[in-house]
């Protein structure tokens, strides 16, 4: 059976069984921050999981897509590993239980009609108490009690250990399904079924109350579940990793096989390119930071491989094709990105490719010290490699193990916090599954409805207060304390989407008066932040929302914008120039998007001349909610790696753009006015950022350049703008002509120097001796005084030079060719005499440079010069 095969047998059989198909969930949550990456199929239903808010389904079914690295060192190494994966499960909220659970496990394997498994063939474990699952699988599913292992809550446990250990919250035993044919090396888990029926509350004994409403929490994993079907021993010959195995040893250049030498290297590149391709996809890109630094650890990881393979030109992004093929059944949308996916990971892969070399040559020497005395690389050197030559902690670590040794991680952990303290990064803190104050709320209520489309006022109920991380019921003013107030309904959008969430006030009875200064929202809440300027708040009373209107204005001036700078770029640049972020403020926007190289004038005027041609069209912004399948149909444009509901928001400009959109918008282009491109840079490999002004911010700038330009003529005394050019090249001819005057007078200075200097030389057995110091030198002139010396000596000439301005010492030191010919360097020469003024340097021969600490000590050194060349003659 091939994965497609098992993938849609999974889902249909479960939907026969009346539960809902939901599509996978991202694979970045973007409302949830506990997790970095989607770990479980369970994630998506968290709320439904912690009874908070409506209940619209009882049981669902999933496919989801996830990544997990905890065991990144065992991909490509064991027969199951990987970081990217897919999880089949099947859920219950309080509706079906550990019969029905168990039961439709066993006939979706046994029967022929779906898997068709030899019952024989298949044991399963239950949590050592757990009579309740025993009894059934045994007296129910006929399994002999020697096929059914009784496991430690280490084992059969979710979370793993958590009677005794914690963490508190909900919890239950889990029964895992076991699959061992004649022939194969080992069982192989397939499914693992989670009762979560308890609540733990404190330490052992008694600590574990049953749950009112239990739960069932499933998974399959698909990869393994597909080579047992198949009767191959690992994941990764699978009718879906196979293929993917063979073009990542394509793309290196090398013959794959399982048992090759160079198959575990490529099981990996594979495995990570595969996981890489999906983050890209949904915009997440190589950063320093959270999911970005994940995905630049697997693109640099497996980037490694391959060049210890000796490819030595990044090929990593040429595998994303291949990524696309094989996935583009169950996510066809991952087909549509290629190319954008394949320039950000070659974009990275030519970053690293740049210090990969230099960064092996100092991992060898730090593992060669390490393999002689003390058996690990240090702290100190791994942080070097991570800060200087971008080999993350993971590679440096992953190296060490290959050469049988391993990394102080204590000493480099300690040195990252020094970092992140010194430039105010703080690291990520991931847990999951926690409830808050705010799900308090979400148990009370169905969330806050938003009225702001059609109103910037509204009258409201306050339906929470949190003061700090504390709900409270009433709070009154006096502070500068920050609040957060929740509404029953709002006119105030919440921060999402790129744009910014709005300003504003509440008011109320008795003098009430609440400043908002932002707003957020959090899984169906309005959070209003601000401060309590007048009166007393309460939680239950009504107050007046009104939404600061000029602000509000501007802001859907700029997000209008937006979309027509989204489509001026892809018509000027490309269908690869696609949204990779944005942030919407008032008559300002900021958006990043994919492009491989900074963009020419040209093409900048271009693009916006693009966007001010549609403004002045006057085209029409109409708003319509529909299905996320009828809007896909009529091609609007979604943001991949965002979470969209069933029904969706389209906004349409004219019959040029149509973008999925949940902000607020103009309803004709006339209305942005103006919109003036200020900046282009570069963020990140592979991406661009275009920030630019509308409305009467775009026309204030234009106004600034004029009044720039104007002063810039009175400067440079221009009669009217348009002769500045003319003005200020007439002026850089004044000043050629003037430097090339000041240079010839310099000579005339110099050649006078000269003349003193050998003078005052001191001749030691034929060899002149110049030794000089002069604060006002710098090194030009030094080189310019060296050069004049040289030309007039009528024999070998020794030079050195010095100079102490402002505390810090400046050393250079001469010879002449015939004296380079016998063997002394100027090297030499200056490294001797910088002691004197501790100090050290290098240079060329017949010519080298030092810097020094201790300008006092300038007379020593041009004895030590003397000394130097006596001791050379008499040598």
């Amino acid at each position: 059976m091939r994965t497609n095969e098992l993938r849609e047998k999974y889902l249909a059989f479960f939907e026969s069984k009346g539960c809902l198909r939901k599509p996978s969930d991202v694979l970045v949550p973007r409302d949830d921050q506990s997790v970095l990456f989607t770990p479980a199929g369970m994630n998506q239903f968290k709320n439904q999981f912690l009874g908070i808010g409506p209940l619209e389904f009882t049981k669902a079914t999933t496919c989801q897509k996830c990544l997990r690295t905890g065991d990144i060192e065992n991909v490509g190494v064991t027969a199951y590993h990987h970081t990217f994966f897919e999880m089949l499960g099947n859920f219950s909220f309080g509706d079906y239980f550990k019969r029905e659970a168990i039961h439709w496990a066993w006939e979706f394997l046994t029967s022929k009609k779906w898997l068709g498994l030899t019952p024989e063939y298949l044991t399963v474990t239950v949590y050592r108490d757990d009579d309740e699952a025993f009894g059934i699988w045994n007296n129910e599913i006929k399994l002999p009690a020697n096929r059914i292992r009784r496991e430690d809550e280490g084992e059969n446990f979710w979370p793993a250990s958590a009677p005794s250990q914690g963490p508190d919250g909900v919890c239950g035993p889990c029964s895992e399904i076991y699959y061992l044919a004649p022939g194969m090396r080992k069982e192989v888990e397939i499914w693992n079924l989670v009762f979560t029926q308890f609540n733990r509350v404190g330490n052992p004994p008694n600590n574990l109350q049953p749950l009112p409403k239990k739960n069932i929490d499933t998974g399959m994993g698909l990869e393994r579940t597909a080579a047992v079907l198949q009767g191959v021993d690992s994941n990764f010959e699978n009718d879906c990793l196979k293929p993917l195995c063979l073009t990542a040893a394509g793309a290196v250049g090398v013959d794959y096989s399982y048992d090759a030498a160079c198959g575990r290297a490529i099981r990996r590149i594979a495995d990570h390119v595969r996981a890489v391709t999906f983050c890209v996809h949904e915009n997440v890109v190589p950063a320093n930071e959270k999911q970005g630094y994940i995905v630049r650890q697997l693109l640099r990881r497996a980037f490694l491989e391959g060049y210890l393979l000796g490819q030595r030109e990044p090929f990593l992004h040429t595998i994303v094709p291949g990524v696309a093929e094989v996935m583009r059944v169950p996510y066809p949308e991952v087909t549509e990105t290629v190319e954008r996916v394949a320039l950000v990971i070659k974009a990275e892969e030519e970053q690293f490719l740049r210090t990969v070399e230099r960064g092996l040559r100092k991992l060898t020497s730090a593992t060669e010290k390490a393999r002689g005395t003390r058996g690990s690389v240090t702290g100190a050197e791994a942080f070097d490699l991570h800060q200087t030559d971008g080999f993350l902690i993971e590679l440096t670590e992953a190296y060490a193990v290959r050469e049988g040794l391993t990394v102080d991680r204590a000493e480099f952990n300690r040195l990252m916090d020094k970092h992140r303290e010194d430039s105010g990064r703080g690291a990520f803190d991931a847990s999951v599954m926690k409830a808050g104050p705010l799900d308090a709320l979400r148990t009370k209520s169905s969330g806050t409805e938003f009225l702001g489309y059609e109103s910037l006022t509204a009258e409201a109920r306050v339906a929470g207060i949190l003061a700090g991380e504390v709900l409270v019921d009433a709070l009154s003013a006096g502070g500068d304390e920050v609040v957060t107030v929740v509404l029953d309904r709002t006119p105030f959008y919440g921060e999402s989407g790129g744009q910014v969430g709005d300003s504003g006030v509440l008011t109320g009875a008795d003098g009430l008066r609440f400043v908002v200064t932002d707003t957020q929202k959090n899984a169906g809440l309005f959070l209003h932040t601000g401060t309590l300027a007048a009166g007393v708040l309460k939680t239950g009373a009504t107050v007046r929302a009104e939404v600061n209107a000029d602000r509000r204005a501007g802001i859907r001036r700029a997000h209008s914008a937006t979309h027509l700078l989204h489509h001026a770029l892809q018509t000027t640049l490309g269908s690869h120039a696609t949204q990779r972020g944005s942030k919407v403020d008032a008559d300002l926007l900021r958006f990043d998007f994919t492009q491989p190289k900074a963009i020419s004038r040209e093409d900048l005027r271009t693009i916006e001349d693009r966007i001010n041609a549609r403004i002045a069209e006057a085209a029409p912004v109409v708003t319509a909610v529909m299905s996320i399948d009828a809007a896909k149909q009529a091609g609007a444009t979604a943001l991949f790696g965002e979470k969209y509901g069933d029904s969706v928001r389209v906004v349409t400009m004219g019959e040029f753009s149509k973008e999925l959109c949940g902000g607020t918008h103009l309803t004709n282009t006339s209305q942005v006015g103006l919109c003036k491109v200020v900046a282009e840079e570069s963020v990140a490999a592979g991406t661009r950022r275009i920030t630019a002004l509308t409305g009467l911010k775009a026309l204030e700038k234009v106004r600034a350049d004029e009044d720039l330009l104007v002063e810039i003529a009175q400067a440079v005394k221009a009669p009217r703008v348009e002769d500045i050019v003319q003005r200020v090249s007439l002026l850089q001819e004044e000043l050629t002509k003037t430097k090339q005057s000041l240079s010839k007078l310099e000579a005339k200075s110099a050649a006078g120097l000269t003349e003193e200097l050998l003078a005052a030389a001191k001749t030691i057995e034929g060899v002149t001796l110049v030794a000089a110091t002069d604060d006002g030198w710098d090194v030009d002139r030094m080189r310019t005084q060296i050069d004049q010396l040289r030309k007039k000596a009528t024999g070998p000439i020794a030079v050195l030079l010095g100079s102490g301005a402002e505390g810090k010492v400046l050393l250079m030191a001469a010879l002449s060719a015939d004296l380079v010919a016998k063997g002394w360097s100027s090297v030499e020469l200056v490294k001797h005499c910088g002691k004197a003024v501790q100090g050290g340097g290098g240079g060329r021969p017949d010519l080298a440079q030092a810097g020094g600490k201790k300008p006092e000590g300038l007379p020593q050194a041009l004895l030590d010069a003397a000394g130097w060349v006596e001791g050379k003659v008499k040598g």
